[in-house]
């Protein structure tokens, strides 16, 4: 493969650059999702549709509604069941993926081979270059792989991030929540196009005079690039086993080449779901969560010009009440969001046998680890919040 010429990658780079001014416009914040993985249970996410299989033409209808049906009863019939169900729920959300990040993407409708232990990926397109994709299936036999075979995930790379379409976090957010899934990664990325006072060598002092710290203690760092020639330099702290890293590194550099003498510089906060409940509103709000990672980005951020209402998300081990709240909330908005309407359906139809159905015992499994004070006690302030939000005027 022939590397793309000086000038191709500076094009690339300003358009880079004025998409995310673009965006920091549109959404009144500077802080940008550069990166998102969620996963799925399948349990929770629909099988392929008649439509997506045999989709209708708009002029000309080939076959009945009951002739589509039983091709697409016989064709389940002759596919191996449990392939077929995973591959077909994972084009199902590929394809919501795929219309969350805008009209230009696409998926490619040819299976290929999976990454990160998963045995098959639908690939996600922009103008032909795979930017996303969503993975099924385990490419192993082991129990833990056994387990991921029940998942469906999906990576959506930065690139897919930079150039989707306004609200795009916010449509992907309410995926998330609609199929009760995990976020396991988000990055978010704070640039400062004309630089930051001090440079990367300021952010470098910072963290020797203990402004980074985080509970009163020094997190590991890491350096990359030429610091000698002061190029292409990189400085990290936090670590990826904890699920928080902070990579603040010369923007400009890397998509203009050092010749260019770009003074940009991005400060990028990666959080894993490593001992850590990652909520969807971190995509739908990445400043918040930008600026309650630590009170160094609190003040980063404010450089940008930027307030926000700082909202950390602590190790799991030292919040177990926000656990069992953290659940409450996805439960509830999975009920609200997905169940709704069957629930509203068998409520009127069903009669005394569902008011019997409400009365068991039974809890969710990731609700069975909590007793039933806590459960009452954070389903009564997740009902409280969502009332909240749906009567404030920006809701309205």
């Amino acid at each position: 493969m022939t590397r793309p010429s000086k000038s191709s990658l500076v094009l690339d780079g300003s358009e880079v650059k004025l998409r995310l001014e673009a965006e920091r416009v549109a959404t009144q914040t500077p802080v940008h999702v550069d990166w998102v993985r969620f996963t799925c249970i399948r349990r929770n996410s629909p099988a392929l549709s008649v439509d997506t299989l045999f989709p209708k033409k708009i002029d000309e209808n080939i076959w009945d509604e009951e002739t589509r049906i039983a091709r697409f009863n016989k064709l389940l019939a002759q596919l191996p069941g449990n392939e077929f169900e995973a591959s077909s729920q994972a084009y199902e959300l590929a394809i919501e993926v795929a219309q969350a990040l805008g009209p230009d993407y696409q998926v490619n409708p040819e299976i290929k081979k999976g990454h990160d232990f998963y045995k098959f990926r639908w690939p996600i397109e922009r103008n032909g270059a795979e930017c996303a994709w969503v993975g099924f299936l385990a490419s192993g036999d082991s129990p833990q792989q056994k387990s991921q075979s029940a998942t469906i995930h999906a990576n959506i790379f930065g690139a897919a991030c930079t150039f989707a379409a306004t609200g795009w976090n916010n449509r992907i957010a309410d995926i998330v929540d609609s199929r009760d899934g995990d976020l396991t990664r988000a990055d978010l990325a704070l640039d400062f196009f004309d630089g930051l006072p001090g440079g990367i060598e300021g952010i470098r002092l910072d963290y020797m005079a203990g402004l980074c710290d985080v509970g009163g203690k020094r997190l590991k760092c890491n350096q990359i690039g030429d610091w000698c020639n002061d190029q292409e330099r990189s400085f990290y702290f936090g670590s990826k086993e904890a699920g928080k890293q902070t990579n603040a590194y010369e923007k400009g550099d890397q998509l203009f080449g050092p010749k260019a003498n770009s003074d940009w510089l991005r400060v990028e906060l990666r959080y894993g779901n490593k001992l850590r409940i990652l909520p969807s509103a971190m995509l739908r709000r990445p400043a918040d969560f930008f600026a309650g990672a630590s009170d160094w980005h609190a003040a980063t951020l404010l450089k940008a010009d930027c307030i926000a209402s700082a909202e950390p998300v602590k190790t799991t081990g030292r919040l177990p009440l926000m656990t069992v709240e953290a659940e409450a909330v996805r439960s509830l908005t999975w009920c609200l969001k997905t169940a709704a309407p069957t629930i509203a359906a068998m409520f009127k139809h069903a009669g005394d046998s569902f008011i019997d159905l409400l009365a068991l015992d039974a809890l969710p499994s990731r609700l069975q680890g909590f007793s039933a004070a806590e459960l009452t006690r954070a389903f009564k302030q997740a009902l409280e919040r969502n009332q909240t939000v749906d009567s404030s005027p920006a809701f309205a």
